[in-house]
């Protein structure tokens, strides 16, 4: 990254609002070097002029062609910029466009360029519209869609620029998926360097994601509408200036049957020292706005919810308030380990939620202190299944059942469920250590939602460095936790270590599922003694069509150790490659698909949203 008299000074104030330590930390983020450079990896993947030419030849073999108009706010847009801008909406592999253009800039020279440019390359495709006062970027923006006459709605900046073949891939999509009423791609950014345009910073999406989406903008570009949505939410609102774009965003998504992801770079968001993707400090008002966005986004859909900004500009945690006093059953299995199991205990009883109960599930143990911990934690012993009852100090009822059978973490924990009182269950490993408070209420408050299923958490090592941040499919041939060994602080990826979305699964190490939803899938999968059961079970409550979430606001340590024992005996190694074998089959479409919340662009050899090899 070159010095600069302007990124000093950006520096600067990025140090006034982070602080040193979270200042430090987004600087480790920035620097950490790409281990498959972007600039190489785009020039090898984008469209060539072969593909190009082969595009606009399998259009006219389309069944379905609609008219898509892009719609381009003006505003004393420079002379290149603009040139730039229209040349790329004309290079267009796919013919079948209308470019509308709402100029709201006092002066005449926008539209003498334009018309200059229309006479000179002889385009009919371009309607202009010059408004006699700027009324900011939602009215001007309105003014355009006006304009348009297409089935479908395509939102471009006046400094930015489409792929050549961004068109003919929303197309494209929309002939494979009719269904679709809503369509947002892949983005990087670019910025002119020595009279070069320098393809930088490239965000690789997830299809669908609802808490992504609540957690920031993170479909912004490039964005099509079908007419019959944006004639139902109507046009964009003009008090939401600044973030216009998340709330016609969060509205269209509300509302759409079908919400459509191309997973390639169709959009360049251009760089400079006043636009926001350079300088995000240069648009403060427009996080506001993007908060008020989400609380009507929220209060639009019945949601109950508390939205904040949090220190990353553009980011923001909607914490979900719990309703009525629901009793959590915590299963806890554990065999020996007693100062282990004590520690975990002891973090429970940190707890602000004090409606819960614990039931410990006995798995063989072998070491006297194991049985004098229960003692202390148990003064009523009994025989039979149910080995001791107590309370811990705060009355929290303890329980101790006895599992005889070798160790099977499904079976465990599906027998420890059958002593559940709790309207919901939490999944604990004896070795963890909450961190977090008021973790109960935050798990709580996203399991009440409808649409979620299972609630996990983010984990670390004793070394302050991340465990588990979501498990992704396919990486490693099955799964694989994403961000091991991210220093704690550090956020990776677009800070997606940080802040809630949706994965495909959650470990059970630490996670929380109603017990209703538990029940309806059967429990845990018996079959997977020890290794991918979380696995299976996430994506069996994800096919019954709940969300699974993860939740960075609830913290632990997992003192599994880095260099947990290997399968180094033929028994293991057969049961490992059996219980492989049996996710593969069971998940052979998901697996053959791709993770629908990982970007297809990424590897599937490294667990930090790296991008995948050039060929």
């Amino acid at each position: 990254m070159k010095i600069t008299p302007y990124r000093i000074k950006k520096g600067i104030c990025y140090l006034r609002h982070y602080g040193p330590r979270a200042f430090w930390n987004r600087l480790l983020d920035k620097l950490e070097p790409e281990e498959v450079p972007y600039g190489p990896w785009f020039e090898q993947h984008k469209a060539g002029v072969q593909d190009l030419n082969a595009q606009s030849k399998r259009e006219k073999t389309l069944s379905n062609r609609p008219l898509i108009s892009i719609v381009v706010p003006c505003y004393c847009t420079p002379e290149r910029y603009l040139m730039e801008m229209l040349d790329s909406v004309r290079q267009q592999s796919y013919s079948h466009w209308q470019l509308c253009l709402a100029d709201a800039t006092p002066s005449k020279v926008v539209q003498k360029l334009v018309e200059a440019y229309c006479s000179k390359w002889e385009e009919s495709r371009i309607k202009y519209c010059h408004l006699e006062e700027n009324q900011g970027i939602a009215a001007n923006t309105n003014a355009g869609i006006a304009l348009a006459e297409g089935e479908w709605i395509g939102l471009l900046d006046h400094d930015d620029l489409l792929a050549p073949e961004a068109l003919y891939e929303i197309v494209a999509l929309l002939n494979r998926k009719p269904e679709v009423q809503v369509i947002y791609s892949d983005e990087d950014q670019v910025e002119a360097r020595r009279g070069v345009l320098e393809h930088t910073n490239p965000h690789f999406k997830p299809d669908f994601s609802l808490d992504l989406l609540r957690s920031n903008n993170y479909i912004t570009h490039f964005f099509c509408v079908n007419r019959r949505v944006l004639e139902q939410v109507g046009g964009l609102q003009t008090e939401f200036d600044g973030a216009q774009d998340y709330d016609f965003i969060l509205r269209c998504t509300e509302v759409a049957t079908e919400i459509g992801h191309v997973p390639k770079i169709l959009y360049h968001w251009r760089v400079h020292s006043g636009s926001t993707s350079d300088n995000p400090m240069s648009k403060r008002y427009a996080y506001e706005a993007g908060q008020r966005a989400l609380e009507e986004h929220l209060k639009r859909v019945g949601q109950p919810g508390t939205v904040s900004q949090l220190v990353h500009f553009g980011f923001y945690r909607v914490k979900y308030p719990v309703s009525g006093n629901p009793l959590v059953s915590i299963l806890i299995p554990n065999k020996d380990q007693s100062d282990t199991l004590r520690r975990c205990i002891q973090s429970l009883e940190r707890a602000s939620w004090s409606n819960y109960e614990v039931i410990i599930v006995e798995n063989n143990s072998n070491e006297p202190e194991t049985f004098q911990y229960y003692k202390e934690l148990c003064r009523e012993q009994q025989e039979g299944a149910i080995y001791a009852r107590g309370n811990l100090a705060g009355g929290q009822p303890v329980m101790v059942v006895v599992w005889e059978d070798g160790f099977n973490y499904s079976a465990i924990n599906n027998f420890g469920a059958s002593f559940a009182k709790g309207e919901y269950l939490v999944l604990l490993n004896n070795d963890i250590e909450i961190l977090t408070t008021d973790w109960l209420e935050e798990l709580l408050g996203n399991c009440q939602r409808p649409e979620v299923g299972i609630a996990g958490a983010r984990l670390y090592y004793p070394d302050n460095t991340v465990q588990h941040a979501g498990i992704v499919m396919g990486i490693d041939g099955i799964a694989a936790n994403m961000f091991p060994g991210l220093r704690r602080g550090q956020e990776g990826y677009f800070h997606k270590a940080a802040i809630q979305l949706n994965y495909s699964a959650v470990t059970a190490a630490c996670l929380m599922v109603p017990t209703e939803i538990y029940q309806q899938v059967g429990g845990m999968e018996e079959k997977l003694a020890v290794a991918f059961n979380d696995v299976d079970f996430c994506l069996r409550v994800g096919k019954e069509g709940y969300l699974v979430v993860y939740d960075p606001f609830v913290e632990a340590y997992h003192y599994e150790s880095k260099s947990r024992g290997k399968e180094d005996t033929k028994e293991k190694v057969r049961r490992f490659e059996q219980e492989i074998e049996f996710i593969r089959t069971r998940w052979i479409e998901v697996l053959k698909e791709g993770d629908p919340y990982y970007n297809p662009n990424f590897s599937l050899k490294r667990c930090n949203y790296a991008l995948k090899p050039q060929k």
